[in-house]
């Protein structure tokens, strides 16, 4: 099997605050819509986020546990330099997404902050100065 990643599903509990989010705050285009239970939207070559109202999600995944703290995954955004770093993290911010850790340079030789989206999902948004931050631009 090769090895691909060709949609990132995020269950939501309020689909209409992450349209809010995503397409009317962040401005990132819709490539399919069910109302009320998914919304699909381009984020790179062949790649998918969907975001799935949690009782549809429900219906065909069975139940969906949530606790509080952040989920232990992240979805990373990385750019070209530190400025956009500041940049995306106050575009998110001005969308209604919470920085939940500032921008700062990193012991890994990097600058990143991370926000959450209306659900908690964590975002990093990074600059990496090395080859494999290079390969994602």
């Amino acid at each position: 099997m090769d090895p691909r990643l060709s949609f990132v599903t995020l269950v939501v509990r309020d689909l209409a605050a992450s349209r809010r989010f995503y397409v009317e705050g962040l401005g990132w285009p819709v490539a399919l819509e069910a109302p009320a239970e998914v919304l699909m939207i381009p984020v790179a070559d062949k790649v998918v986020l969907s975001l799935w109202q949690q009782d549809a999600a429900e219906a065909e995944l069975g139940p969906i546990g949530r606790t509080e703290g952040a989920l232990p995954f992240t979805l990373a955004h990385n750019v070209a330099t530190p400025e956009g770093v500041d940049r995306v993290l106050a575009e998110a911010a001005s969308a209604g997404a919470s920085v939940v850790s500032p921008a700062a340079r990193r012991d890994w030789g990097g600058y990143s902050g991370y926000f959450a989206d209306p659900d908690g999902v964590r975002w990093e948004v990074a600059y990496n100065p090395g080859p494999i931050g290079a390969s994602v631009l």
